[in-house]
C-alpha cells in the first residue's frame, strides 16, 4: 500500500470515528465502544476493496456487507453517510422516534445497509445465504461479515461456518472484531474463544489474524483472501474497544452501551477532529 492510500485510509478512519461520536452524542447514549473497534475494517471495504454504487444501492452484482455484531449500527451508518447513501444531517436522528437509523441496521430503512441485522448470531448465516445465491446466480459478488467476539459463543455462528466450507465459499470474507469485550465482562470469562484461529481453521475456513487497527495490515489480508480458491476467509482483528477516544478507551471494559454527556461528546470531537482535515467538513 503506497503512502498516499494509507494516509488517506487512516484519515476516513478519524472522520468515521468522528461521525460517530458526534451522532451518539447526540442522543447521548449509544454503543460506542463496539462501533468504535471495527471502524479500520470498515474504511479499507468501502474506500478501497468494495464494488458499490451509493447512487444506486440495490445494484445488481454489487457487493455486500453484513454487520452481525447488530449494535455497531452508529459506526456502519457513520462511514454509508460519509460515502454518500444518504445526507449527513439524518446522523442526528439515530434512535429517534421515526428515524431511518434504528439501533440494530435495518436494511428495509436505511439506503446501503445490505442485510437486517436481529439477534447477535445470525447475521452470519445470512450472509452465507447472500454468498450462496451470489454463487449461484453468477454475479461475481464478494459478500462481507463483520460479527463480533461475544457472539462467537452462539452455536449457530459455528452452524453457518460450517456451511459455508462445505459450501467452498470462496467468495465470502469474515471479519471477528476480536476487542475482547462483551456485555457481561471478558470474552476469555464468559465462554474463551482460543485458540480461535485453530477452530475456524479446523472449520475450513483460511485464516488470517492481523492488528484490528492497522488498514494495510488488513488490507493485505483481504488482498490475499481474495486469491484463495475453495475456501471461504475469516479475518480476525485484534481491536480495542472504544478505540480512538481516550475516555472510552480508559473504561473499555465497561463500554459495551453508554451514556455520553455534551461534556464528553466535545471532548471526544476535539481529540478527533486533530489531524483530520476531513472531520468537520459537512
Amino acid at each position: 500500500m503506497d503512502k498516499q492510500l494509507k494516509d488517506f485510509l487512516n484519515q476516513k478512519c478519524i472522520r468515521i470515528r468522528y461521525l460517530t461520536m458526534d451522532e451518539i452524542g447526540e442522543l447521548g447514549v449509544g454503543h460506542a465502544g463496539g462501533s468504535m473497534s471495527m471502524v479500520e475494517a470498515l474504511a479499507v471495504l468501502y474506500y478501497k476493496h468494495m464494488n458499490i454504487d451509493p447512487n444506486n444501492p440495490k445494484m445488481e452484482g454489487r457487493d455486500r456487507f453484513v454487520l452481525s455484531k447488530a449494535h455497531a449500527g452508529p459506526a456502519l451508518y457513520a462511514a454509508l453517510a460519509d460515502k454518500g447513501y444518504f445526507p449527513l444531517e439524518l446522523l442526528k436522528t439515530l434512535n429517534k422516534p421515526g428515524t431511518s437509523l434504528p439501533s440494530h441496521a435495518d436494511m428495509v430503512r436505511t439506503p446501503g445497509v445490505d442485510m437486517t441485522a436481529g439477534s447477535l448470531g445470525q447475521g452470519l448465516s445470512c450472509a452465507v445465504g447472500i454468498a450462496l445465491g451470489s454463487k449461484l446466480s453468477g454475479d461475481g459478488a464478494w459478500v462481507h461479515a463483520m460479527i463480533g467476539d461475544g457472539e462467537t459463543n452462539e452455536g449457530q455462528i459455528w452452524e453457518a461456518a460450517m456451511y459455508a466450507a462445505h459450501k467452498k465459499l470462496d467468495n465470502m470474507i469474515c471479519f471477528t472484531d476480536y476487542n475482547k469485550m462483551q456485555l457481561d465482562g471478558g470474552t476469555e470469562e464468559v465462554s474463551g474463544l482460543e485458540p480461535l484461529a485453530d477452530k475456524w481453521k479446523a472449520f475450513g475456513w483460511n485464516v488470517y489474524s492481523v492488528d484490528g487497527h492497522d488498514v494495510e495490515a488488513i488490507d493485505d489480508a483481504v488482498t490475499d483472501a481474495k486469491s484463495k480458491k475453495g475456501r471461504p476467509s475469516m479475518i480476525i482483528l485484534n481491536t480495542l474497544k472504544g478505540k480512538g477516544v481516550s475516555f472510552l478507551e480508559a473504561k473499555w471494559m465497561n463500554n459495551h452501551n453508554v451514556n455520553i454527556s455534551p461534556e464528553e461528546r466535545s471532548i471526544a470531537l476535539e481529540e478527533l477532529k486533530r489531524g483530520c482535515e476531513q472531520c468537520t467538513r459537512r
